[in-house]
């Protein structure tokens, strides 16, 4: 077993980390999982890891430990490759898949029992997707697998673009542990952790020691008992952190012998600094000369693990000296031999004596750094150089380099790392204008992809706050600050930005065409009509002919096709097929593959599932093939969307969940990437809950879309959100509530002129209202809005509201009917079993033959969806109209029929006490989730519609046995 305990560690006894020892256990002993272990320097992060791997390993499984290294330019998936090659003997783990050649080339050690190398790919982004292909098909192959990453937080970007990665695409006898330091910035990987396929990452937070606990841990180290006269002294000198415990009490006993200590609490006052690890390691540092000082000084400016030549020259030094000095700071302690090479022992360290250089004296060491790798060979070291010169104070230099650095990063795909140059360079306050405004520029084109949109959003506020800047430049940045605020899910102001950027680009027809296009699209804002997009895509065509630019003749062409596809215009499949078909957008695969993904939503607002799922294919096909990473959570979310149309539920209300960010609240926040997408994916789940239950969750789910959505501005998704709670309502018997959330949807419907999205918002009226003259004109006003249009969903809606008007029971039951087999042809299986229960419940009100056999596939329909609410409804219907219950009617699995099993009755007792499913979970020992499943169960057998019922019927859940 690889080691992973830090060396040199005096106590070989783990103090106070028990539970999380514990917890970790349970991470790695149910496969796939993810853990994190946050804490600051020397909290002992690593100790913890070196304890859970020191237990014996399970038959079979593996452990590989993989070290991030604190370098100025992190080697890119470093501490990966490093774990890889402690894998030992791979023949045994093959044949491996072609793809894990690609890997060859970075492991020649290993290269002999992997595939052939691939052949390199023209596009660097492409290049690194297959190479994070085949390190997870890899670690699948080495299966069953704990694989440790330390100190990621030192990580290069392309590392945590791999994790993002792996968590998404996890193989499922794979456990990954992260170590990473608080306090030394956001960690990249969080969100993708957070909304991982295998469920949240658990998060292992250490916490220094409590004084009892850093008491038994000096006992441990000393074997002796501590009078509280120097215990709590060192308590309070090392504030609990247990590496300094150690440090503390490793220099004491150079000094000591180790019973003498505790009798000595004057030894502790020597060391009179607040911080006691600075004390320790300015005090080892003291004990060298002043040339071995000077030497560390600048091997600390330099970095964690300093080169020779380049200390040498920076310090003018001779090599001897240099040699002399390393072993000097080696000897007491402040570095060891790693690789071959001299390293500060840790971070810690050479922080402590980089601050103990003189200001100015560090500012001269970073010039002369910057000028020494300046002048040495090979290409420049830009980022490097540019952090460098920053530190040197040099601004010029600094902003020469970091733009250069984001330069690099762009041509190799890496948008964030450009990204964040750009907003260093763009810190400095002493910039010319021109110079500001084109890192800006470059800023709103990498930020975009780059997703630093929280970051990049204050510059360029301030920037056009400030800036008195010429019309075009100042549109550009209007145009780019509009597409960050609307991936940050903010609608209307994003939107709002994009039209004034309109106003300043009319010299440039190019981009003022992509702009145009971004505001044709209706799904996007309220307050704007339809009439109003088409006129913006009317000008977006005129700007696209004036540039000559066939990409952008493309991109209003993609808009064109959205706006008629949002309407039910049969036009836009002509468009879109033509498209489709087109080399040049074939030659672009981006604008490829997003073109068919907005295309498949807008299909599925429609109700067209059979062309939502073919754009859905197109589209995901084009983005693996073009290792198009940005989009592949709108891949995710799509199929969900997909999939819940076509009634593919089982397992999707988790992916949902994970989709729409586990820590989302009505102000808008949320851990996912893209707020916007986040948003779609709360209302597909409210959707889902509503369906499957509970009722409570599925409110308060489309309750918090709303409140966003009203906030944001975003008309997509608050006027089904809107739809789908009036829907629910009308479940619950709240008639006021439902048509007041149809009648502010409708609301919006006509302020968008979009009858298609409001269909199903008129047949909630016409349920919670009846016939009324109101309802007869509006269902009048729909079916006008409504003809010629290619949209099945509001199509049958329209029959449907029709049916619940009409006043002769054969044109009801025709139009239901037909309402039914729209639904059926669509595609649309939750849909079409509601339609059926409709007709069904229709039927057997009014003795017509038929209705008895509608129920009952109805039934079946939503038992192979797992909508128990709906089971719950359909069954309470039929008991009242004599029609028989046939059990087991879930794909005959064993039922307890209409009788609670034990747990049932259990879970239901518990919550008709008012106990929340949290607190049930918590008291019976179970997942939240098998609480929903009992008591949503529970409730489809009482048939009753929500669990306030249970409330009121204790002794009947009792009885019920």
């Amino acid at each position: 077993m690889p080691r992973v305990a830090p060396s040199g560690a005096l106590s070989d006894v783990l103090i106070g980390r028990g539970s999380e020892l514990a917890l970790l256990r349970t991470v790695i002993a149910s496969p796939p999982s993810l853990a994190v272990i946050e804490g600051e320097a020397g909290i002992g992060k690593s100790r913890l890891v070196g304890e859970l791997l020191a237990a014996p390993e399970p038959a079979g499984t593996r452990r590989l430990v993989g070290q991030c290294e604190q370098l100025q330019e992190p080697l890119p998936l470093s501490p990966l490759l490093d774990a890889f090659r402690l894998a030992g003997d791979l023949a045994a783990a093959g044949p491996f898949n072609p793809v894990v050649g690609a890997l060859a080339p970075l492991l020649p050690e290993l290269a002999e029992h992997l595939p052939p190398p691939l052949p390199a790919l023209p596009d660097q982004r492409a290049e690194r997707h297959r190479v994070f292909r085949a390190a997870v098909s890899l670690l699948d192959r080495l299966s069953p697998l704990v694989l440790v990453l330390e100190d990621v937080h030192w990580a290069d970007g392309g590392t945590h673009d791999f994790l993002a990665f792996l968590a998404a695409h996890q193989p499922r006898d794979v456990s990954v542990i992260l170590t990473v330091r608080t306090g030394s910035g956001s960690l990249p990987v969080r969100e993708a952790f957070a909304r991982a396929p295998s469920g949240p990452a658990r998060v292992v937070s250490l916490t220094p020691l409590s004084p009892a606990e850093v008491e038994e841990l000096a006992r441990s180290i000393l074997k002796t008992d501590l009078p509280h006269t120097f215990a709590a002294p060192l308590y309070e000198k090392t504030g609990g952190i247990p590496f300094v415990v150690e440090e503390v009490l490793r220099t004491l006993l150079e000094r000591l012998p180790a019973g003498e200590i505790p009798c000595r609490p004057d030894v502790l006052a020597g060391l009179a600094v607040p911080t006691v690890l600075r004390d320790v390691v300015l005090q080892r540092l003291s004990s060298l000369d002043d040339a071995a000082r000077e030497i560390l000084g600048a091997a600390a400016v330099i970095g964690m693990t300093p080169d020779d030549r380049l200390l040498a020259e920076v310090t003018g030094r001779g090599a001897l000296e240099i040699a002399t000095a390393l072993a000097s700071a080696q000897a007491v302690g402040l570095l060891h031999e790693q690789d071959g090479q001299s390293s500060f022992r840790h971070a810690l360290a050479r922080q402590i004596v980089y601050e103990s250089v003189a200001a100015p004296s560090r500012r001269w060491l970073h010039l002369r750094t910057a000028q020494a790798l300046e002048s040495g060979a090979g290409p420049r070291p830009v980022a490097r150089l540019a952090h460098h010169f920053r530190r040197a104070g040099r601004t010029g230099e600094f902003v020469a380099n970091a733009e250069a650095a984001a330069d690099t990063a762009l041509s190799h795909g890496d948008d964030a790392t450009a990204a964040r140059f750009l907003l260093q360079a763009l810190e400095t306050g002493s910039l010319e204008r021109e110079h500001r405004v084109r890192l800006a520029v470059k800023l709103g084109r990498a930020a975009v992809d780059g997703l630093a949109h929280a970051e990049a959003v204050p510059t360029l506020e301030r920037l056009l706050a400030t800036e008195p800047l010429p019309d075009q430049l100042r549109g550009e940045l209007r145009f780019a600050l509009g597409r960050l605020l609307r991936q940050q899910g903010e609608a209307r102001a994003g939107y709002l930005q994009i039209e004034r950027a309109v106003d300043d680009l009319g010299e440039r027809p190019a981009l003022l065409g992509r702009a145009l296009a971004v505001l044709a699209a209706p799904e996007t804002v309220v307050d704007r009509h339809v009439s109003d997009h088409a006129a913006y895509c009317d000008e977006a065509e005129e700007a696209a002919r004036r540039s000559g630019d066939p990409d952008v003749d493309i991109a209003v062409r993609i808009a064109r096709a959205s706006l008629l596809l949002e309407q039910g215009d049969p036009a836009s499949w002509r468009l879109i097929d033509d498209l489709l078909r087109d080399d040049r957008l074939r030659s672009v695969p981006r604008e490829h593959a997003r073109a068919c993904l907005n295309w498949a939503q807008g299909a599925l607002h429609i109700g067209r599932l059979d062309r939502a799922e073919a754009l859905l294919a197109e589209g995901r096909r084009v983005a693996d093939r073009a290792e198009y990473l940005r989009v592949m959570e709108v891949v995710e979310l799509v199929t969900a969307a997909v999939d819940r149309a076509a009634g593919r539920w089982d397992g999707l209300e988790p992916r949902l969940r994970r989709l729409g960010g586990a820590s989302s609240n009505a102000e808008g926040g949320g851990t996912t990437a893209f707020p916007a997408a986040s948003l779609d994916s709360r209302l597909l789940r409210g959707a889902l809950l509503a369906a499957t239950g509970p009722a409570e969750e599925a409110v308060a789910c489309l309750g918090e879309v709303i409140a966003i959505a009203e906030r944001v501005g975003a008309v997509w998704p608050l006027i089904p959100a809107r739809m789908t709670l009036s829907r629910l309502l009308l479940t619950l018997d709240d008639t006021a509530g439902a048509a007041e959330h149809a009648t502010a949807a409708l609301t919006l419907v006509r302020a968008k002129g979009n009858w298609v999205w409001g269909a199903e918002t008129v047949l909630c009226l016409v349920d919670a209202l009846g016939r009324t003259a109101g309802t007869v004109e509006l269902v009048d006003e729909l079916a006008a809005g409504l003809e010629g249009a290619d949209a099945p969903a509001a199509q049958a809606a329209l029959l449907t509201a029709r049916a619940g008007l009409s006043q002769r029971a054969s044109a009801a039951d025709r139009l239901l009917d037909a309402a039914r087999t729209t639904f059926h042809d669509a595609g649309l299986r939750y849909e079409e079993a509601q339609a059926a229960e409709r007709l069904g419940r229709w039927r057997c009100e009014r003795g017509t033959p038929g209705g008895g056999h509608l129920l009952e596939g109805a039934l079946h329909r939503y038992a192979a969806m797992g909508a128990d609410r709906d089971i719950a409804r359909v069954c309470r219907v039929m008991r009242q109209n004599g029609v028989p219950i046939p059990y087991p009617w879930r794909g005959g699995r064993p039922s307890h029929g209409q009788t609670l099993s034990s747990r049932e009755r259990e879970v239901a007792l518990l919550a008709a006490e008012g106990k929340t499913n949290q607190e049930i979970a918590t008291e019976l020992f179970l997942s939240r989730r098998t609480v929903e499943s009992h008591i949503a169960s529970a409730l489809r057998k009482l048939g009753l519609p929500s669990r306030k019922e249970l409330r009121t019927l204790t002794e009947r859940v009792r009885r019920n046995k």
